[in-house]
Protein backbone atom coordinates (compact mmCIF):
# COMPACT_ATOMS: atom_id res chain seq x y z
CA UNK A 1 0.00 0.00 0.00
CA UNK A 2 1.50 3.38 -1.05
CA UNK A 3 1.48 6.53 1.03
CA UNK A 4 -1.28 8.20 -1.01
CA UNK A 5 -3.75 5.36 -0.59
CA UNK A 6 -2.94 5.10 3.12
CA UNK A 7 -3.49 8.84 3.54
CA UNK A 8 -6.78 8.58 1.69
CA UNK A 9 -7.97 5.85 4.03
CA UNK A 10 -7.02 7.89 7.08
CA UNK A 11 -8.89 10.88 5.64
CA UNK A 12 -11.95 8.71 5.04
CA UNK A 13 -11.79 7.39 8.60
CA UNK A 14 -11.51 10.93 9.91
CA UNK A 15 -14.62 11.97 8.01
CA UNK A 16 -16.48 8.99 9.47
CA UNK A 17 -15.34 9.89 12.98
CA UNK A 18 -16.44 13.48 12.46
CA UNK A 19 -19.86 12.27 11.39
CA UNK A 20 -20.09 9.93 14.36
CA UNK A 21 -18.97 12.73 16.65
CA UNK A 22 -21.66 15.03 15.32
CA UNK A 23 -24.29 12.36 15.86
CA UNK A 24 -22.96 11.72 19.37
CA UNK A 25 -23.14 15.39 20.26
CA UNK A 26 -26.66 15.58 18.89
CA UNK A 27 -27.79 12.58 20.89
CA UNK A 28 -26.14 13.94 24.01
CA UNK A 29 -27.91 17.25 23.56
CA UNK A 30 -31.25 15.50 23.14
CA UNK A 31 -30.62 13.34 26.21
CA UNK A 32 -29.74 16.35 28.34
CA UNK A 33 -33.12 17.92 27.53
CA UNK A 34 -35.10 14.88 28.65
CA UNK A 35 -36.82 14.84 32.00
CA UNK A 36 -34.93 12.91 34.70
CA UNK A 37 -38.11 10.91 35.32
CA UNK A 38 -37.59 9.11 32.02
CA UNK A 39 -34.49 7.40 33.38
CA UNK A 40 -35.95 6.39 36.74
CA UNK A 41 -36.46 2.75 37.68
CA UNK A 42 -39.00 1.19 39.99
CA UNK A 43 -37.93 -0.58 43.16
CA UNK A 44 -37.67 -4.34 42.86
CA UNK A 45 -36.47 -7.33 44.77
CA UNK A 46 -32.72 -7.62 45.17
CA UNK A 47 -31.34 -9.62 42.23
CA UNK A 48 -30.44 -13.16 43.31
CA UNK A 49 -26.93 -14.49 42.91
CA UNK A 50 -25.85 -18.03 42.12
CA UNK A 51 -25.40 -18.71 45.83
CA UNK A 52 -28.91 -17.39 46.56
CA UNK A 53 -30.31 -19.93 44.11
CA UNK A 54 -28.24 -22.66 45.78
CA UNK A 55 -29.66 -21.80 49.20
CA UNK A 56 -33.23 -21.84 47.91
CA UNK A 57 -32.69 -25.24 46.24
CA UNK A 58 -30.96 -27.06 49.08
CA UNK A 59 -32.44 -30.46 50.01
CA UNK A 60 -34.88 -30.43 52.92
CA UNK A 61 -33.52 -31.04 56.43
CA UNK A 62 -34.80 -33.66 58.83
CA UNK A 63 -35.49 -30.87 61.29
CA UNK A 64 -34.78 -27.15 61.35
CA UNK A 65 -32.23 -25.74 63.79
CA UNK A 66 -33.20 -22.73 65.89
CA UNK A 67 -30.42 -20.16 65.44
CA UNK A 68 -29.79 -16.78 67.04
CA UNK A 69 -27.81 -13.90 65.55
CA UNK A 70 -26.91 -11.13 68.02
CA UNK A 71 -24.81 -9.19 65.55
CA UNK A 72 -22.52 -9.40 62.56
CA UNK A 73 -20.17 -6.45 62.84
CA UNK A 74 -17.89 -4.70 60.43
CA UNK A 75 -14.45 -5.54 61.80
CA UNK A 76 -12.47 -3.97 58.96
CA UNK A 77 -12.36 -0.48 60.49
CA UNK A 78 -12.15 1.04 57.02
CA UNK A 79 -13.81 4.18 55.71
CA UNK A 80 -14.36 5.38 52.19
CA UNK A 81 -11.35 7.28 50.83
CA UNK A 82 -13.31 10.26 49.48
CA UNK A 83 -12.70 13.49 51.44
CA UNK A 84 -16.41 14.17 51.81
CA UNK A 85 -17.08 10.58 52.95
CA UNK A 86 -14.76 10.41 55.94
CA UNK A 87 -17.61 9.15 58.15
CA UNK A 88 -18.95 6.64 55.63
CA UNK A 89 -17.75 3.08 56.07
CA UNK A 90 -16.45 1.02 53.18
CA UNK A 91 -18.76 -1.95 53.78
CA UNK A 92 -22.37 -2.21 54.87
CA UNK A 93 -23.35 -2.01 58.54
CA UNK A 94 -26.42 -4.19 57.99
CA UNK A 95 -24.66 -7.51 57.57
CA UNK A 96 -26.62 -9.05 60.47
CA UNK A 97 -29.86 -8.59 58.55
CA UNK A 98 -28.25 -10.22 55.50
CA UNK A 99 -27.18 -13.18 57.63
CA UNK A 100 -30.66 -13.65 59.10
CA UNK A 101 -32.18 -13.61 55.62
CA UNK A 102 -29.63 -16.14 54.35
CA UNK A 103 -30.41 -18.47 57.27
CA UNK A 104 -34.13 -18.14 56.57
CA UNK A 105 -33.73 -18.66 52.82
CA UNK A 106 -31.75 -21.85 53.31
CA UNK A 107 -34.70 -23.60 54.96
CA UNK A 108 -32.34 -25.28 57.42
CA UNK A 109 -32.59 -22.77 60.26
CA UNK A 110 -35.32 -21.03 62.22
CA UNK A 111 -33.85 -17.62 63.09
CA UNK A 112 -35.08 -15.97 66.28
CA UNK A 113 -34.92 -12.25 66.97
CA UNK A 114 -31.93 -11.32 69.11
CA UNK A 115 -30.33 -8.27 67.51
CA UNK A 116 -33.20 -6.02 68.62
CA UNK A 117 -34.27 -8.15 71.54
CA UNK A 118 -35.02 -5.15 73.76
CA UNK A 119 -37.68 -3.95 71.34
CA UNK A 120 -39.36 -7.35 71.46
CA UNK A 121 -39.27 -7.45 75.26
CA UNK A 122 -40.74 -3.95 75.44
CA UNK A 123 -43.69 -4.97 73.28
CA UNK A 124 -44.29 -8.02 75.44
CA UNK A 125 -44.35 -5.79 78.53
CA UNK A 126 -46.93 -3.58 76.86
CA UNK A 127 -49.12 -6.60 76.17
CA UNK A 128 -48.82 -7.77 79.78
CA UNK A 129 -49.71 -4.27 81.00
CA UNK A 130 -53.10 -4.68 79.32
CA UNK A 131 -53.92 -7.46 81.78
CA UNK A 132 -55.47 -5.22 84.41
CA UNK A 133 -56.81 -6.68 87.69
CA UNK A 134 -60.32 -5.38 86.85
CA UNK A 135 -60.49 -7.54 83.73
CA UNK A 136 -60.04 -11.03 85.14
CA UNK A 137 -62.12 -12.72 82.47
CA UNK A 138 -59.96 -11.64 79.54
CA UNK A 139 -56.35 -12.46 80.24
CA UNK A 140 -53.64 -12.37 77.62
CA UNK A 141 -51.26 -15.29 77.83
CA UNK A 142 -48.05 -14.83 75.90
CA UNK A 143 -46.10 -17.91 74.85
CA UNK A 144 -42.52 -18.18 76.02
CA UNK A 145 -39.75 -17.05 73.73
CA UNK A 146 -38.18 -19.83 71.70
CA UNK A 147 -34.63 -20.56 72.92
CA UNK A 148 -31.90 -20.97 70.35
CA UNK A 149 -29.97 -24.17 69.85
CA UNK A 150 -26.92 -22.54 68.30
CA UNK A 151 -25.46 -19.07 67.93
CA UNK A 152 -24.21 -17.81 64.60
CA UNK A 153 -21.26 -15.49 65.17
CA UNK A 154 -18.68 -13.83 62.94
CA UNK A 155 -18.17 -10.62 61.03
CA UNK A 156 -16.73 -8.87 58.01
CA UNK A 157 -13.04 -9.27 58.76
CA UNK A 158 -11.29 -7.76 55.74
CA UNK A 159 -11.82 -5.46 52.79
CA UNK A 160 -8.81 -5.07 50.54
CA UNK A 161 -8.81 -2.45 47.80
CA UNK A 162 -6.76 -2.49 44.61
CA UNK A 163 -5.76 -6.12 44.94
CA UNK A 164 -5.27 -6.05 41.18
CA UNK A 165 -5.25 -3.10 38.83
CA UNK A 166 -4.44 -2.76 35.18
CA UNK A 167 -5.45 -1.47 31.82
CA UNK A 168 -4.59 -1.12 28.18
CA UNK A 169 -4.94 1.52 25.52
CA UNK A 170 -3.72 2.61 22.13
CA UNK A 171 -3.99 5.80 20.09
CA UNK A 172 -3.23 6.47 16.46
CA UNK A 173 -3.43 10.02 15.20
CA UNK A 174 -5.28 10.98 18.36
CA UNK A 175 -7.90 8.24 18.03
CA UNK A 176 -8.07 5.08 20.12
CA UNK A 177 -9.73 3.06 22.89
CA UNK A 178 -8.71 2.55 26.50
CA UNK A 179 -9.68 0.10 29.22
CA UNK A 180 -9.00 -0.06 32.96
CA UNK A 181 -9.94 -2.50 35.68
CA UNK A 182 -9.65 -2.85 39.44
CA UNK A 183 -10.22 -5.78 41.76
CA UNK A 184 -11.19 -5.45 45.43
CA UNK A 185 -11.77 -8.26 47.89
CA UNK A 186 -14.05 -8.77 50.90
CA UNK A 187 -13.75 -11.58 53.45
CA UNK A 188 -16.31 -12.74 56.01
CA UNK A 189 -16.12 -15.42 58.69
CA UNK A 190 -18.94 -17.45 60.21
CA UNK A 191 -18.97 -19.85 63.12
CA UNK A 192 -21.61 -21.91 64.90
CA UNK A 193 -21.53 -22.02 68.70
CA UNK A 194 -23.23 -24.55 70.97
CA UNK A 195 -25.21 -22.54 73.53
CA UNK A 196 -24.88 -25.23 76.22
CA UNK A 197 -21.13 -25.73 76.19
CA UNK A 198 -19.89 -22.68 74.28
CA UNK A 199 -17.99 -25.00 71.97
CA UNK A 200 -17.24 -23.82 68.44
CA UNK A 201 -18.90 -26.42 66.26
CA UNK A 202 -17.84 -25.21 62.82
CA UNK A 203 -16.14 -22.20 61.29
CA UNK A 204 -15.81 -21.04 57.72
CA UNK A 205 -14.22 -18.11 55.90
CA UNK A 206 -15.42 -16.97 52.48
CA UNK A 207 -13.96 -14.41 50.10
CA UNK A 208 -15.66 -12.53 47.29
CA UNK A 209 -13.88 -10.46 44.67
CA UNK A 210 -15.38 -7.13 43.61
CA UNK A 211 -14.75 -6.10 40.02
CA UNK A 212 -14.74 -2.60 38.59
CA UNK A 213 -13.86 -1.77 35.01
CA UNK A 214 -14.01 1.09 32.54
CA UNK A 215 -14.12 1.02 28.76
CA UNK A 216 -13.68 4.28 26.88
CA UNK A 217 -12.69 5.67 23.53
CA UNK A 218 -11.97 9.15 22.32
CA UNK A 219 -10.77 11.47 19.61
CA UNK A 220 -8.27 14.24 20.28
CA UNK A 221 -6.82 15.80 17.14
CA UNK A 222 -6.63 18.95 15.09
CA UNK A 223 -8.96 18.81 12.10
CA UNK A 224 -7.90 22.21 10.82
CA UNK A 225 -5.66 25.09 11.76
CA UNK A 226 -6.60 26.10 15.33
CA UNK A 227 -9.60 23.76 15.20
CA UNK A 228 -9.40 20.96 17.73
CA UNK A 229 -11.80 18.02 17.77
CA UNK A 230 -12.25 16.22 21.09
CA UNK A 231 -14.79 13.45 21.60
CA UNK A 232 -15.12 11.00 24.48
CA UNK A 233 -17.41 8.08 25.17
CA UNK A 234 -17.16 5.41 27.81
CA UNK A 235 -18.80 2.85 30.03
CA UNK A 236 -18.09 2.08 33.69
CA UNK A 237 -19.26 -0.89 35.73
CA UNK A 238 -18.78 -1.09 39.51
CA UNK A 239 -19.98 -4.23 41.24
CA UNK A 240 -22.04 -3.20 44.33
CA UNK A 241 -20.06 -3.98 47.46
CA UNK A 242 -23.13 -4.73 49.59
CA UNK A 243 -24.27 -7.40 47.13
CA UNK A 244 -20.80 -8.95 47.27
CA UNK A 245 -20.91 -8.99 51.07
CA UNK A 246 -24.33 -10.61 50.89
CA UNK A 247 -23.06 -13.26 48.47
CA UNK A 248 -20.07 -14.02 50.71
CA UNK A 249 -22.41 -14.45 53.70
CA UNK A 250 -24.71 -16.74 51.73
CA UNK A 251 -21.74 -18.84 50.63
CA UNK A 252 -20.64 -19.09 54.26
CA UNK A 253 -24.09 -20.30 55.33
CA UNK A 254 -24.10 -22.93 52.57
CA UNK A 255 -20.67 -24.21 53.64
CA UNK A 256 -21.75 -24.32 57.31
CA UNK A 257 -24.72 -26.49 56.33
CA UNK A 258 -22.51 -28.89 54.37
CA UNK A 259 -19.92 -29.05 57.16
CA UNK A 260 -22.68 -29.75 59.68
CA UNK A 261 -23.92 -32.62 57.52
CA UNK A 262 -20.41 -34.08 57.36
CA UNK A 263 -20.04 -33.82 61.16
CA UNK A 264 -23.51 -35.32 61.78
CA UNK A 265 -24.68 -32.16 63.53
CA UNK A 266 -27.90 -32.25 61.50
CA UNK A 267 -29.35 -34.61 58.96
CA UNK A 268 -31.13 -34.69 55.64
CA UNK A 269 -34.79 -35.57 55.37
CA UNK A 270 -33.83 -38.19 52.80
CA UNK A 271 -30.41 -39.79 52.71
CA UNK A 272 -30.64 -39.97 48.93
CA UNK A 273 -30.37 -36.17 48.85
CA UNK A 274 -26.70 -36.50 49.81
CA UNK A 275 -26.03 -36.94 46.10
CA UNK A 276 -27.69 -33.62 45.30
CA UNK A 277 -25.65 -31.64 42.73
CA UNK A 278 -25.68 -28.59 45.02
CA UNK A 279 -24.25 -30.45 48.02
CA UNK A 280 -21.71 -32.23 45.85
CA UNK A 281 -20.58 -28.92 44.35
CA UNK A 282 -19.81 -27.48 47.81
CA UNK A 283 -18.13 -30.71 48.88
CA UNK A 284 -15.96 -30.54 45.77
CA UNK A 285 -15.07 -26.91 46.51
CA UNK A 286 -13.98 -27.84 50.02
CA UNK A 287 -11.98 -30.80 48.71
CA UNK A 288 -10.19 -28.59 46.19
CA UNK A 289 -9.42 -26.10 48.95
CA UNK A 290 -7.86 -28.81 51.12
CA UNK A 291 -5.87 -30.18 48.18
CA UNK A 292 -4.26 -26.79 47.67
CA UNK A 293 -2.78 -26.79 51.16
CA UNK A 294 0.91 -27.57 51.36
CA UNK A 295 1.58 -30.59 53.57
CA UNK A 296 5.27 -29.74 53.89
CA UNK A 297 6.14 -28.91 57.54
CA UNK A 298 7.14 -25.33 58.19
CA UNK A 299 10.49 -26.27 59.73
CA UNK A 300 11.39 -28.48 56.75
CA UNK A 301 10.42 -25.79 54.26
CA UNK A 302 12.50 -23.21 56.14
CA UNK A 303 15.49 -25.56 56.19
CA UNK A 304 15.24 -26.18 52.44
CA UNK A 305 15.06 -22.45 51.84
CA UNK A 306 18.20 -21.82 53.90
CA UNK A 307 20.09 -24.61 52.10
CA UNK A 308 19.12 -23.16 48.74
CA UNK A 309 20.68 -19.82 49.66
Amino acid sequence: MNVLSFTARIFACSKTLLLCGSLLLGLTGCASMQSPSNVAANAKLTPPTRVTRDLLRLPEPKGKVVAAVYGFRDQTGQYKPSPDSSFSTTVTQGAASMLVKALKDSGWFTPVERENLQNLLTERKIVRALETPQDKSHQINLPALVPATILIEGGIVAYETNVKTGGAGARYLGVGPKSQYRVDQVTVTLRTVDIRSGQILNAVSTTKTIYSYELSTGVFRFVNFKELLELEAGYTRNEPSQLCVNEAIEAGVAHLIVQGLQDKMWALKSEDDWHSPILQAYLKEKSEYLSQLDDTPVAEARHDSMVGH
